[in-house]
């Protein structure tokens, strides 16, 4: 009989079928002794240090299914190199879509700086209206903005329409160029020529040692003043140093980040207190929508030596 373990984290239950032993576990606790001898895991807000201990336990485990977008620290947590790993790509593209809009135009109309005022009792005249065209140019729109969406995968196609519904101009950034969904798609090595272009840029990097800090100061140097950067991919994408940097020297005008490379933020980092930041506590995905449709449908791939959906490559 097969096993599956199934954690308590994850509402949306799967159909199985009955020669199927499904054991429910607590991701904040060891994986039960009855149950190591499961064939299958499903990965749902598991601390790191608990999918290592069910790595090194979980002998006879043959898939691994995280219904996180991004498949990192599943393939951090140490599995077998012969574990399946399957990913929770497309679980949280509306969620995440919807977040990313809701940043940008919290930066496009100073929703931070509406709240400091209001907190101050303060009428704040100056965010009213559209910016004084003699003072330079001015992010407070996304009516003719053009935003650059970094990593354009499954979230960029969801995010992409809305952001052009409202007007703006969306160019993707992949390794390879070409067209997407319609919408232009840049390589990473053209980067350079259209940065000091953007009004905002959107990364939706996954967290790789390729993509460690690719927003970095080189990057930061070429947008103009007035651009945002909006990060919702991983925490580790973005060099913080040099962001912080370039925020205070005023070579950029502000930053809506949902996430960090250490998390939890620090209560001590300097980028709660930061004026032109805009604090988001990992909180764009958190509702993989789908899941219970996924996990069954890779289990009856499973179950028939099928092909699985999301297949990670290691």
């Amino acid at each position: 009989m097969t096993t599956l373990l199934l954690p308590t984290s994850m509402t949306d239950d799967p159909t199985t079928p009955p020669d199927v032993r499904v054991v429910r576990y607590d991701v904040t606790e060891p994986v039960p002794d009855d149950a190591l001898d499961a064939d299958a895991l499903v990965l749902w807000g598991n601390g790191r240090d608990q999918m290592a201990d069910a790595a090194r336990r979980l002998t006879r485990l043959r898939w691994v299914q995280t219904l996180a977008a991004g498949p990192d620290a599943a393939l951090a947590a140490g599995f077998a190199d012969d574990v399946v790993i399957t990913s929770g790509r497309g679980l949280h593209d509306g969620p995440v879509a919807e977040h990313t809009l809701a940043l940008v135009l919290a930066a496009a109309r100073r929703l931070p700086d509406l709240v400091r005022a209001q907190s101050e009792h303060r009428w704040a005249d100056e965010l009213g209206g559209m910016p004084d065209p003699d003072a330079g140019p001015a992010f407070r729109t996304l009516d003719g903005a053009r935003v650059l969406v970094w990593g354009f995968g499954s979230i960029a196609g969801r995010l992409a329409p809305l952001l052009t519904a409202l007007g703006a101009q969306v160019t993707g950034v992949a390794t390879t160029a070409g067209d997407r969904g319609g919408f232009p798609v840049i390589s990473t090595f053209s980067l350079p020529d259209h940065l000091p272009q953007t009004d905002v840029l959107i990364c939706l990097l996954p967290a790789t040692e390729q993509t460690r800090h690719a927003i970095d100061a080189d990057v930061l140097d070429l947008l103009p003043r007035h651009a945002w950067v909006v990060n919702v991919g991983r925490g580790t994408t973005l060099d913080e140093a040099a962001l912080l940097d370039a925020l205070r020297s005023d070579r950029l005008a502000g930053a809506a980040l949902d996430v960090f490379e250490t998390e939890p933020l620090p209560a001590d980092s300097p980028l709660w207190d930061e004026p032109r930041v805009l604090v988001s506590p990992h909180a764009a995905g958190g509702r993989p929508i789908g899941a219970g449709d996924l996990v069954t449908a890779n289990l009856t791939a499973f179950l028939a030596g099928g092909q699985l959906r999301n297949v990670v490559a290691r």
